[in-house]
């Protein structure tokens, strides 16, 4: 059986723009009929594998997304004596195992998540080949596939559709965070002042706009399956302890950095319910199917949390084995205790 570890979070921003949409306007989506205000699946997982939090705690098992790892192969073969047109075949040869290379580039169509243990594994055949003058076979080509440490490859998963032998099962299911309570996207109209200006010839100002923004308490839901995330990491427990750790921190205290500097949207989250076991997941999004209503909001929202996982446990049967909470609305639990339970 799977062990699954859940977060559900609740973190409250003042008016921001966390995460715009094509118009740059704050992504929203409807639940329960209401125009909730969103941020995407996609922009906290970049958030978080690119904070300062996965930096510090796991440095040397953090992989690298890129297009461009052509290039760098190409530049490393030319340093160590290769022809320009030998590195760009071999080179185009080597990141084509990591994703169908583009006519007359060294780019890769997508972008290639590539692990710590790849790249280097790369550079040394790269280098082999420069010294040797040759082109790389398939059985080395092949060895490029390497038992990887990458955390946040183990966590979100890989998928290379020219090289499906190189996909990882995402171990870690990320939701859109959405707004406990219904929302209405507001405009900001600015304008901006030439310094330089007297206003005697032209007192205007130099550029007028319109920015998006809202405030919300946000539910995000997390789930790890911590059985998955070992097998990912070759059966790493410890380092699978540490990622599940970096990860919850960031989660609890990264935020998205869209319009950061406009607004200072940097918060820590209010609330944070987190449960183990081998039981089905589930979410407790249906808490807030009806919207928070003004007044207590965030006291409101811990209480239909905690409520919509009292029910699921009389109708279901118990859902978790084991829960940990940390209240930062109302001053209880532990940080650190909750990332020693996480990761126990």
């Amino acid at each position: 059986m799977s062990q699954f570890i859940q977060l559900h979070i609740l973190t409250s921003y003042a008016p921001s723009n966390l995460n715009r949409d094509d118009l740059g306007r704050p992504k929203t989506a409807k639940m329960g009929g209401f125009d909730r205000l969103r941020v995407s699946s996609q922009s906290l997982k970049r958030n978080w594998r690119c904070s300062e939090v996965f930096e510090s705690s796991l440095a040397d098992n953090i992989g690298k997304r890129t297009k461009r790892f052509g290039q760098q192969v190409f530049d490393l073969m030319v340093t160590k004596g290769a022809s320009e047109k030998n590195a760009k075949t071999w080179a185009a040869d080597i990141a084509g195992v990591f994703g169908k290379i583009k006519k007359d580039s060294l780019e890769i169509e997508q972008l290639a998540h590539i692990s710590p243990e790849e790249q280097t594994a790369a550079f040394e055949l790269a280098v082999t080949l420069a010294e040797e003058n040759r082109a790389p076979k398939d059985e080395e080509k092949a060895l490029l596939r390497q038992n990887q440490s990458a955390v946040d490859i183990a966590l979100f998963g890989r998928m290379l559709a020219s090289s499906p032998r190189f996909n990882v099962e995402a171990a870690c299911q990320v939701a859109h965070a959405l707004s406990v309570h219904s929302i209405v996207v507001e405009d900001d109209y600015f304008t901006a002042v030439d310094d330089l200006n007297d206003g005697k010839e032209d007192s205007g100002s130099s550029h007028i706009g319109e920015s998006g923004f809202a405030a919300a308490l946000f539910y995000n839901y997390i789930c790890i399956n911590k059985s998955q995330l070992i097998d990912n990491l070759n059966g790493d427990e410890a380092l699978a302890n540490k990622a599940i750790q970096a990860l919850t921190e960031a989660a609890v205290k990264v935020s998205p950095k869209g319009k950061q500097n406009s607004f200072a949207s940097r918060a820590y989250a209010s609330y944070v319910l987190a449960e183990k076991g081998e039981y089905q997941p589930r979410s407790l999004s249906a808490a807030f199917l009806k919207p928070i209503a003004a007044g207590d909001q965030a006291v409101d929202a811990i209480k239909a949390l905690n409520k919509q996982a009292e029910n699921f446990d009389k109708v279901y049967g118990e859902c978790a084995e084991v829960r940990y909470a940390i209240d930062a609305v109302n001053g209880e639990g532990s940080f650190e205790e909750l990332k020693a339970f996480v990761a126990q």
